[in-house]
C-alpha cells in the first residue's frame, strides 16, 4: 500500500555530532534498535565535520543551494542532483561550502543491497525488481494518481508517469535477497 508523506508527518531532530539538524521523514528500525533504514534531509551551512554511521551505506542529494565537496581518506564531491554514496563509518568532512547547501539523504544497513538513487525528470518509473520505490518530490509534481508538492515523499508507490518538477526516485531494498 503506498503511503503519502507531507511536511507535517516529517520530524525535526539533532545531528549526531550535534552540529546541525536533521528532518526525518521514515525511519525503519532494526530488532537492535539501530537503523535499517532512513530517509532524512538536512542543511549544510558550512564547513564541518559529518556524522559517523557505523554498519550503514549512505547516498546523499544536494537538492538545493551549492554543492560541497566531502573530504577524508577517499573525496567526493556533492554537486546539485547528484546523488553519491559513501560508507556512513567514514570519516568525511564538508569543505568548501560557499552557502547553505540542502540534501536528502538515504541510510541503509550495510547488509542490505545498495539502493539505486536517481533523480528523475518526467516519464514512466517502475520500482527495480526486488525493490520498494519511493517518490520524493522536488517541487510540485504528478505521480500516477498521486499531487506531490515541494519535499512530498511517497513510500512503496507503483509503476506510473511522472509529470512537473523533478524528483528523485530511490529503489529501496528491504531484505537481503538470500
Amino acid at each position: 500500500m503506498t503511503r503519502h508523506l507531507t511536511r507535517k508527518d516529517y520530524a525535526e531532530m539533532a545531528w549526531a555530532n550535534g552540529r546541525g539538524t536533521t528532518i526525518e521523514m521514515l525511519r525503519e528500525t532494526a530488532e537492535d534498535g539501530g537503523i535499517l533504514w532512513r530517509f532524512s534531509m538536512a542543511i549544510v551551512a558550512e564547513d564541518g565535520a559529518f556524522s559517523l554511521f557505523p554498519d550503514i551505506e549512505r547516498n546523499l542529494t544536494v537538492i538545493d543551494g551549492p554543492g560541497f565537496d566531502l573530504l577524508g581518506n577517499t573525496n567526493f564531491r556533492a554537486d546539485l542532483l547528484c546523488p553519491v554514496a559513501f560508507p556512513g563509518d567514514m570519516a568525511l568532512a564538508a569543505h568548501n561550502v560557499t552557502g547553505p547547501a540542502v540534501d536528502f539523504n538515504v541510510m541503509t544497513r550495510r547488509h542490505l543491497p545498495k539502493p539505486k538513487v536517481e533523480v528523475v525528470s518526467g516519464g514512466v518509473i517502475a520500482p527495480v525488481s526486488g525493490a520498494v520505490l519511493c517518490i520524493f518530490a522536488l517541487g510540485k509534481a504528478q505521480f500516477g494518481d498521486y499531487i506531490l508538492t515541494h519535499h512530498d515523499l511517497l513510500v512503496a508507490a507503483p509503476a506510473a508517469v511522472l509529470t512537473g518538477a523533478p524528483c528523485i526516485a530511490v529503489h529501496l531494498f528491504t531484505a537481503t535477497g538470500d
